[in-house]
């Protein structure tokens, strides 16, 4: 019989992204980081199937190390890669987002969209500071809370994030250890239709498939909880670069 975390994999398989986010935003974002030197290194956390990977790999000209540490997101990945034609500026590196085997100051962007969440972004943003070279910098997506009072189901699916802040309580938070927070930026509606539109057919497709429905529901509950209480939550992206 299959199990949730098997179910949950293979509604995600191949899916084009694994949160919020668009190529749109990715090139917004960059254009707000400002100047970076020529060809610049760049270390994308959280890769995924490198849906931010291949645009960052083509629109600075650099080489991007891909981390993640499901080995099947890396094999895509490298396809997605070899597909654009930058397969020969794009590593993939199978390794923990809190331990990365890289030295001090070799990186000149960190790009984090929608991965920092998973050890925290104050100790994300400690772990990854010696990484940057001078004058690099920082950009990530966080999960947000966009009102001070959300609604009781939007608190209760989001319990498992007890890190979970306003962007108020972000940026102080950032400043507080010595970062310049440059621009903020809430993810538009389209960025979650982006992440939810492949999973939701994914999920019909299983369904079809005679998966077991309430092993789906689970699956896709987040889905319902952003129809639901979408006005109280989103993700933000923040551009930082380190204050001396």
């Amino acid at each position: 019989m299959p199990d949730l975390a098997s179910v949950f994999w293979r509604a995600h398989d191949g899916l084009p992204r694994e949160a919020p986010g668009s190529e749109a935003t990715t090139a917004l974002l960059l254009g707000l980081v400002g100047e970076l030197p020529p060809s610049p290194r760049v270390l994308d956390v959280g890769c995924g199937t490198g849906p931010s990977t291949v645009p960052l790999a083509r629109l600075t000209g650099g080489h991007v190390t891909a981390v993640d540490l499901h080995e099947p997101f890396l094999a895509a990945l490298v396809e997605r890669a070899q597909a654009a034609g930058v397969a020969d500026r794009v590593t993939p590196l199978h390794a923990s987002m809190d331990a990365l085997p890289l030295e001090d100051a070799s990186v000149d962007l960190v790009w984090a969209e929608g991965s920092a969440y998973a050890v925290g972004v104050d100790t994300a943003l400690a772990s990854w500071r010696r990484l940057l070279a001078p004058g690099g910098a920082v950009v990530l997506t966080e999960a947000e809370w966009l009102t001070p009072d959300p609604a009781p189901g939007a608190r209760d699916f989001w319990a498992a994030y007890p890190g979970m802040r306003t962007t108020a309580d972000n940026v102080a938070a950032m400043q507080a250890a010595a970062w310049t927070v440059h621009a903020t930026y809430v993810l538009p509606d389209g960025d979650w239709q982006e992440y939810y539109g492949p999973l939701a057919a994914r999920i019909e497709q299983l369904r079809s498939e005679g998966v077991a429905p309430d092993l789906l529901a689970s699956v896709g509950e987040e889905i319902g909880v952003r129809a639901a209480y979408g006005a109280d939550y989103g993700y933000t992206a923040y551009v930082l670069r380190p204050r001396d």
